[in-house]
């Protein structure tokens, strides 16, 4: 039996994929009733059979990668068993979303889990049914893959559409195994052991988020909960109060998810300097769009640089799930409002979020109703 210590942006899901166990014996294993509900540095018991062996000297030293096309801090982070926040430390990047083809990458070591390593035998990939807050750069991640070679072999036209059982072909030709990340056993808890946070991990569930939003249905609430799950992550909301600031505001600006772009034209923002509006036309183009509404050429600028996305040239994708939510997530971030969320400040997160204290009741009648779930 191996204890491993659970890190930000863990699910249970997760760490069973890559220990090649189930969510039900790990869940069983140690005593947990709700696989949802796991904290970070809370410890695992991995079942006998499973365990990956450690490296000699009890660790890893720091190695390095180089980015390829299509590859994210997460899918990275996955393939090499550490966190993005540990890749983000290590390479001093501020913007964990802007990584570049070509960028090399210092892996941190220090007993995480070793680097994906190919099968032997080249030929056989595989297949793998894709679960809930499934990314196709997670699973490629996973399986030592590519997202441009999974598509292909899967005759997927728009990577970011994929969906819950899904089976998907796993190339072969030398692809990895999935990782097995080398478990951490740092000392049991005690009465001088570490104590739970008040935070969990990153992630919602279908059931949650329409607690939340009860007015959104089971269909578009699994089409967007890998999207919205992975833009959480990013942007590092993940402790309850966090999630529940965060999911109030986006309930409020996008009508519980129904409205991807603004009903009104734009032309009202016609104009509008102090949103960057200062070509014709530019009050339509750049209206409102994603479940935060970014509005303005100036933000659809400076979201698309973050993202690495030309949303200035596109701005119509700003309401594709796959890009909506990543930027709600750097709007989230860019004005640090996990800080604001962690005082339980709402307030403060809506005059951040909305320039004033528009519709406050309402989103604050969502605030309680989302704490209540967290």
């Amino acid at each position: 039996m191996t204890t491993y210590s659970v890190r930000s942006g863990d699910t249970l899901g997760a760490l069973a994929r890559r220990f090649n166990t189930s969510v039900s014996s790990l869940a069983k294993t140690n005593g947990i009733s709700n696989p949802n509900l796991i904290f970070t540095g809370q410890k695992l018991r991995v079942p006998d059979g499973f365990d990956a062996p450690r490296a000699a000297g009890g660790g890893r030293a720091a190695s390095s990668y180089t980015v390829k096309s299509g590859d994210t801090l997460s899918g990275i982070a996955g393939r090499h068993g550490t966190t993005v926040n540990a890749l983000a430390k290590a390479n001093n990047i501020s913007n964990p979303n802007r990584i570049y083809a070509g960028q090399r990458l210092t892996i941190p070591g220090s007993g995480g889990a070793a680097p994906t390593q190919p099968s032997s035998g080249g030929g056989g990939g595989g297949s793998y049914t894709v679960k809930s807050g499934d990314t196709l750069s997670g699973i490629a991640g996973r399986h030592g893959t590519t997202v441009s070679a999974l598509a292909k072999a899967n005759n997927i036209s728009n990577p970011n559409l994929i969906h819950v059982g899904q089976r998907l072909t796993i190339p072969g030709g030398g692809g990895a195994s999935p990782t097995r990340p080398t478990p951490n056993q740092p000392p049991v808890g005690g009465v001088g052991g570490p104590k739970p946070p008040t935070g969990g991990s990153a992630g919602v569930t279908v059931g949650q988020l329409r607690a939340v939003m009860p007015n959104l249905s089971q269909a578009k609430a699994e089409q967007y909960l890998p999207h919205l799950n992975r833009a959480m992550a990013e942007a590092n909301i993940t402790t309850p109060k966090r999630k529940a600031a965060f999911l109030a505001q986006l309930a409020h600006e996008s009508g519980q998810l129904r409205y991807m772009e603004e009903i009104a034209s734009g032309a009202a923002y016609e104009g509008r300097r102090d949103l960057g509006n200062t070509q014709p036309g530019d009050g339509v183009r750049y209206k409102g769009r994603g479940p935060i509404q970014l509005t303005g050429r100036a933000n659809y600028r400076a979201a698309g640089r973050a993202l690495g996305i030309d949303l200035e040239g596109n701005p119509q994708r700003a309401k594709d799930p796959d890009v909506a939510f990543r930027i709600a997530g750097w709007y989230w971030s860019s004005r640090n409002l996990n800080t604001y969320a962690d005082a339980g400040n709402f307030r403060e997160v809506t005059r951040r979020i909305n320039g004033g204290y528009n519709g406050l009741a309402d989103r604050e009648m969502y605030y309680r109703r989302a704490l209540n779930v967290f």
